[in-house]
């Protein structure tokens, strides 16, 4: 029995062994796999960038250059199944022409497709689109510019209750006045419309033709604000006030990504 039990202890030993190496080999090819995807995705994400960048400067528009993130892991897999989950694109200090002779900025545009369809053939032969089904698009126009591009004395714009809310003093009556107002948002014509309503100034008094002096004011306020051209073909649908600016959010479908028109 004492050379039974003691001729199983080496097998012990390197039952042990095998075990260990073959957990070694297994991160050590984990490891490899997740460079690979790492290096792919990187690569693939470079590419859309390119072509952002492109369209960006045809549309006479200046950017940082994109940030890409293709989300989702493991990205080899998604790229097997044809289907990526989503995209995300940022662009940062995003300026350009919004007419007149005037031009917008923002801190960022950001991006963001989904459903993204790449057949594997596309990528092997790069022959064929990659399609987003859906984009969309946000950005925050600070108050400050705003102010600006309506260009009036003193205007100060703020939010207050998800509403737009403007102040600026008026002269009337040979006094100096705070005139308040609420603005209405919409889009019309893939422009931003600001048009103030409900105007008053505290200490005036509630007679026609104070309140038409009122009221012709609150006609110097309005403003179409044109949104620069937006790559990926993005076109303006809402825009909301916020606590930093007018948020705007633009949309479009069935995006190819790598065409170099977008």
């Amino acid at each position: 029995m004492g050379e039974i039990y003691g001729t199983g202890r080496p097998r012990k030993r390197w039952g042990r062994r095998l075990l260990i190496t073959f957990i070694v080999l297994v991160i050590i090819v984990v490891g490899l796999l997740a460079v690979a995807d790492r290096v792919a995705a990187s690569y693939a994400e470079r590419v859309i960038g390119d072509k952002v960048s492109d369209q960006v400067a045809q549309q006479k528009a200046t950017s940082e250059k994109p940030d890409v993130t293709i989300e989702g892991f493991p990205f080899l897999t998604q790229v097997a199944g044809g289907r990526y989950q989503a995209i995300k694109i940022e662009l940062r200090d995003f300026s350009g022409p919004a007419g007149n002779d005037k031009t917008i900025a923002v801190p960022l545009l950001d991006i963001r497709a989904g459903d993204v369809k790449a057949p594997l053939d596309t990528l092997r032969s790069g022959n064929g689109d990659i399609v987003a089904s859906t984009v969309t698009g946000t950005a925050t126009i600070p108050y400050s510019q705003v102010a600006e591009l309506i260009d009036q004395p003193g205007l100060k714009l703020s939010e207050q209750g998800g509403k737009l809310v403007g102040t600026a003093p008026v002269q009337a009556l040979g006094q100096t006045y705070n005139v308040t107002g609420t603005a209405e948002l919409t889009v019309k014509g893939g422009a931003v419309q600001v048009r103030f309503s409900d105007v008053k100034a505290a200490g005036l008094p509630d007679i026609p033709l104070v309140q038409n002096l009122v009221n012709s004011y609150a006609q110097k306020l309005a403003l179409d604000l044109r949104v620069p051209a937006l790559p990926l073909k993005l076109a303006l649908q809402k825009v909301e006030a916020a606590p930093d600016g007018l948020k705007v959010t633009a949309a479009a479908r069935d995006v190819a990504l790598n065409s170099g028109g977008l």
